[in-house]
């Protein structure tokens, strides 16, 4: 199940960056949210596995976590574009690192939420199944306040407004496109494209699994975890309002090189923590880093695009990342119940660490806008 809604959302998400840079962003972000509402209270009554795959593909349920710094739905390729197009070159980073805060904090509630159920089915002595049917409506109800929240934002066609001018601002001509983007974005595409690719496998490995082996390996219920879970997003927000500072004094690629190396190195590790409470603990060091990372990588990629090209852009460079995600939950399982139990988590470290030194070869000399006039030093 978890599968097929990350097959969905990965269409989906490609779809709406080619469409929105055409047709508008605001348009997609609604339609999609509309989506969401639907999908979330067809969940919640769905009586057949069939029809559960069905709204879960169509509300992307599963597809939420901390992992996601806040980017969360296959909208993300329009709202990442219209975010870009509202902000100047030397507050973008700033201003995706308080979004992504925004998008954790709310995480961190969704989290909080996941306990509800078994509370409320001790309170009032009623199927705990029927408890969980409560969430997902109220994911429903939040997918349809989505899709009003959106519609007061101000939108330029980048079409009509920015097709002559490249990402740093000067004049250019209209070069051909092939699906929305020029030979020049298809070639940093394509290697956003690879690099996204060992991601998404180390997401799709850890995101949907984690919570699964914290309960394995330390025998721990959904109310502690729940708690865990809390916490881990409360506190992985507090980076993303310093990336925007961080970034302008590193360098965007050398501030993502450096903190995903980290949180990469905290990964293997947690995996050797003899006892629930260390293990959490170095699992919340560990969303400390890997958080800060995201906003710049969000952030960077809007700098490198021409503007008008940039939900499609994003759309095309997170593609692999969703497709190899949806692979990522069910190897973990078949390692987890085959081979042994830490498998995932390992894996799941290795290809970020891959994913890190690919984004340093691919990168390293490719700045942003801010960056031009005073590079970072190497």
């Amino acid at each position: 199940m978890l599968a097929v809604a990350a097959i969905a959302a990965a269409l989906v998400s490609t779809f709406t960056g080619v469409l929105s840079d055409r047709f508008g962003r605001k348009a997609l972000i609604a339609t999609i949210s509309l989506m969401f509402a639907v999908g979330g209270v067809g969940f919640a009554f769905a009586r057949t596995f069939f029809w559960m795959v069905a709204f879960a593909a169509l509300g992307s349920i599963g597809r939420g976590g901390a992992l996601a710094g806040g980017a969360w739905g296959p909208f993300y390729p329009a709202v990442q574009a219209l975010v870009a197009e509202h902000t100047s070159h030397y507050n973008r980073t700033t201003v995706f690192g308080m979004s992504s805060f925004v998008g954790v904090m709310a995480g961190a509630m969704g989290s909080l939420l996941a306990g509800l159920p078994a509370i409320m089915a001790r309170i009032s002595a009623s199927d705990e199944l029927d408890t969980y049917r409560v969430l997902f409506v109220l994911s429903g109800i939040l997918g349809a306040a989505m899709a009003f929240a959106v519609m007061p934002v101000n939108e330029r066609y980048a079409e009509r407004e920015l097709d002559e001018y490249d990402a740093r601002g000067n004049s250019a001509p209209r070069a051909p496109r092939r699906f929305g983007l020029s030979p020049e974005s298809w070639r940093l595409v394509m290697r956003f494209m690879i690099t996204n690719s060992t991601n998404g496998l180390a997401i799709g490995m850890l995101g949907p699994i984690v919570v699964y082996w914290f309960h394995r390996r330390f025998g721990v219920g959904s109310a502690d975890l729940a708690r865990v879970f809390f916490i881990v997003n409360f506190i992985s927000a507090v980076p993303y309002l310093a990336a925007g500072r961080i970034a302008l004094a590193f360098g965007s690629v050398r501030s993502i090189v450096v903190t995903r190396s980290i949180s990469t190195v905290l990964l293997f590790g947690m995996v050797l923590m003899p006892t629930f409470g260390l293990a959490a603990t170095l699992y919340g060091i560990r969303a400390l880093f890997n958080m800060l990372s995201i906003p710049v990588r969000q952030s960077y990629l809007m700098g490198v695009i021409r503007p008008e090209e940039r939900s499609s852009a994003s759309g095309f460079a997170n593609f692999p990342s969703q497709v190899t995600s949806a692979v990522g939950p069910y190897m973990a399982g078949y390692f987890m119940q085959h081979l042994f139990l830490a498998l995932p988590l390992e894996f799941a470290a290795a290809m970020q660490g891959l994913n890190t030194f690919l984004y340093w070869l691919f990168f390293r000399n490719v700045y942003p806008p801010e960056e031009l006039n005073d590079p970072p030093a190497k």
